[in-house]
Formats: structure tokens, sequence, C-alpha cells
């Protein structure tokens, strides 16, 4: 099996929706991942998204936005998964379609970046993934690697990207998991070439993404 991840950018602000671009704009909410999108028959959308922050401010956008029809949120440290009934707009309901009716899998979670873009993990063939379609009008694409795809249930790090992966691996070589720490994630930053912010957030999904299998 192959798989190719991309990095999705919106052309225009920090979201592909109206509702995501209110949670954007908030400094009190990071949005971290959708783990499921889907098109009702009524025309309507749900969506499970987890997020973290302010969720008395969360739930107040939720609450007055004209685009939520319903919504519910389990929170737990800090974290939040939202279940959300919500209107979709023209640019959700294309992308949404387009990869239900696409030869390839989505891999989900699909990851959102402080910026607002989306980083997407595709599974197919190599003729499936060549028939991908890209809406150059509603979002830049950028391919970040190709390979094969060989999961391993037994391995508790199986769930990490190969990005999060390359910094896991950098930050254990520059000893930034060491005890006392003998390293920054300005450190970490240099070994991979990336910001510390980024790698700030690489690092946190990681110890969460790879600690909740142990929970």
């Amino acid at each position: 099996m192959r798989y190719v991840t991309v990095r999705v950018t919106p052309t225009e602000g920090r979201a592909f929706h109206p509702l995501g671009q209110q949670l954007a704009d908030e400094p009190a909410i990071t949005r971290e991942a959708l783990h499921k999108v889907q098109l009702l028959d009524d025309g309507t959308g749900v969506m499970l998204a987890e997020d973290r922050g302010d969720e008395g401010r969360y739930r107040e956008i939720l609450r007055t936005s004209e685009y939520v029809h319903g919504f519910d949120v389990t929170v737990g440290g800090g974290w939040w998964y939202s279940y959300i009934h919500f209107e979709p707009n023209d640019a959700v309901r294309s992308m949404v379609e387009r990869r239900r009716e696409s030869p390839v899998v989505t891999e989900m979670p699909v990851e959102i970046c402080p910026d607002g873009a989306q980083v997407v993990t595709l599974l197919g063939t190599d003729e499936a993934l060549a028939q991908v379609v890209v809406d150059a009008e509603v979002y830049e694409t950028e391919v970040i690697e190709v390979g094969d795809r060989q999961p391993d249930s037994r391995d508790p790090f199986a769930c990490l990207t190969e990005r999060q992966r390359e910094i896991l691996d950098a930050a254990l070589d520059c000893g930034y998991y060491r005890n006392p720490r003998g390293a920054t994630q300005e450190d970490v930053a240099a070994a991979v070439g990336a910001t510390p912010s980024t790698v700030g957030e690489h690092l946190r999904k990681i110890e969460a993404r790879v600690l909740s299998q142990f929970q």
C-alpha cells in the first residue's frame, strides 16, 4: 500500500469554513485535529473535532454561530472532543464530496496546523493516488512525503506521522528527554529545520498520542 502526506492550505484566511475561521481567530483556542467529517442527506454536515484552550469561549462560539445546528463537548485535561452538527459552505462540501468519491482512503485524524493548513495522509495504489483532484481555487497543496505504508499495531509510535517521528528522533538524539534535560526546543528545531513553536506543537501532540495508548 502506498501513501502520500500532503499539506493543504486555504487560499484565503486560516480555515476552509467561517466557523473554523472564527475559532482560528480566537487566541484562547487551538484547533488540533479533525477525526471525522461527513455530509448528511439533508445537506448539513457533522464532524468530530479535537481542540484545546478556553472551553468556555469555545462553547460560546459554537452556541452563537449561525453555522452550528447543535453540538456536544467532552472535556478531559485541557483537551476536548466536540461533536458538531453544522452547515457546510461550498468549499467544505466540495472537499468532503471529492474525498468520498475518490478511490483513495483518507487516514484520520487530519492534523490542523497553527496557520490553518491541514496535514492529510492519503492511502491507496500509485494509480489511485494519481487521480486525486486538487481544487486550486480553494486550497494550495504541498506534498510532504510519499512512501509505502506498513503499519504495525504493536508499535506505540505507529500513530505518529513521519514528520512527528523525525522530530521525536531528533529530540531523543539531542537529549530533550534526558533527566536533567540536555536540550531545548530550539535545539530540536535547529536539528529538523523548523521553528521552535512548530516543534513545541509537534512534541506536545507526540506525547499526547503516545501516552494516551497506555491509559
